[in-house]
Formats: structure tokens, C-alpha cells, sequence
């Protein structure tokens, strides 16, 4: 291994860091319907636990409302009772072939804890960046030491980890401020 491997390593694990992340968010009921709100719930399929996604089509006609078409319809009670047992609070109906779920906005108390919950996973999504930039600067440290290399090209490599760290870390912060402003701004 070298510094560059390292190095690039470090800035994948970051990147898997942040994409959690930004899934984690887009789940996050904001009072505008959204597919990605009701798209990873598991459902009880054909004696498995399946995405709803996997499982159905979702679709966004209204900005208050989603539409769930499941391929089978013998499904559709288990996607009723899967969003209905979700902690979004969300409530659906079946309407023939299709399950409508309405998304009303989040009264001002909610909007508080889902900001709260905004906040929590950016600071988890940070401490993750800090925890991999710890961990590549020792393997950095042991690299110097191992391979007898000089200490200007582990400064260097350093710097690289630093800078990688503080980019993934403005990310994070982007991300997790713009996704308050959008549950505040209901």
C-alpha cells in the first residue's frame, strides 16, 4: 500500500459516508411528497422483506400526495400496513388497484425533532469523516515508518487527508443545512 492508495481509500470510505447520508435525508418526511419518503420501507413480500420499491411503482401527482401501484396486487394490504407501521406517520388507503398515501405538513413540534434528527445525522456523517481521517493517518504513519519513507512526502500525504476530510466534511454540512432550511420552510 501506498500513500496514494491510502489516500484514495480514505476519500471512498468518505464518499460511502456522505451517500449514506444524503439516503438517510431524502427519508425524511418534510411535508412535500416525495417517492424517496415511502421507496425503502420494507414490506412482507413472497415470505421476504422487500423494498417498496422493489415491490411497486411510486409516484408523485400532487405535492401533497403519493401513489403506490403494486405489480401484484395481492400485496396491497402488506404496503398499507408497512407505511402505517413506518415512523413517518404517514397513512394510506387503497383505491382500487393503487394505494394513495396524502402527506400533510408537519405540525411546528415535529418540524423541531426532524430538524434535531437533520442535525444528529450530520454530526454522525462528521464524526465518520473524522473517524476515517484518524485511522488514514495512522496507516500513513505506518507506512512511514515501514517503508523508510521521508517525512516531507508524509507531510504532504497529510495535507492530502486533510484537505479530502474538510471538502467531505463541507458536504456534510451542505447537505444537512440545506435539508433543515427545507423542513423550516414549511
Amino acid at each position: 500500500m501506498s500513500y496514494n492508495d491510502a489516500i484514495q481509500d480514505a476519500k471512498d470510505q468518505m464518499q460511502k459516508a456522505f451517500e449514506y447520508l444524503e439516503k438517510e435525508l431524502k427519508g425524511i418526511r418534510t411535508g412535500r411528497a416525495s417517492s424517496a419518503l415511502v421507496e425503502f420501507i420494507k414490506v412482507e413480500a413472497w415470505g421476504s422483506l422487500q423494498d417498496i420499491r422493489s415491490v411497486a411503482m411510486v409516484t408523485v401527482p400532487e405535492t401533497t400526495q403519493i401513489v403506490i401501484k403494486p405489480y401484484d396486487g395481492s400485496i396491497k394490504q402488506e404496503i398499507l400496513k408497512a407505511i402505517q407501521n413506518s415512523d413517518l406517520g404517514l397513512n394510506g388507503m387503497v383505491d382500487g388497484e393503487i394505494i394513495r398515501v396524502n402527506v400533510p405538513p408537519p405540525s411546528a413540534d415535529r418540524r423541531k425533532q426532524l430538524a434535531a434528527q437533520v442535525g444528529k445525522l450530520g454530526e454522525e456523517a462528521r464524526v465518520s469523516m473524522r473517524n476515517i481521517r484518524r485511522d488514514t493517518l495512522k496507516a500513513i504513519g505506518s507506512l512511514t515508518k515501514d517503508q523508510g519513507l521521508s517525512e516531507d512526502d508524509q507531510k504532504r500525504a497529510e495535507k492530502q487527508v486533510e484537505d479530502a476530510t474538510k471538502s467531505a466534511v463541507n458536504k456534510v454540512d451542505t447537505a444537512s443545512e440545506s435539508k433543515a432550511k427545507e423542513i423550516e420552510a414549511i
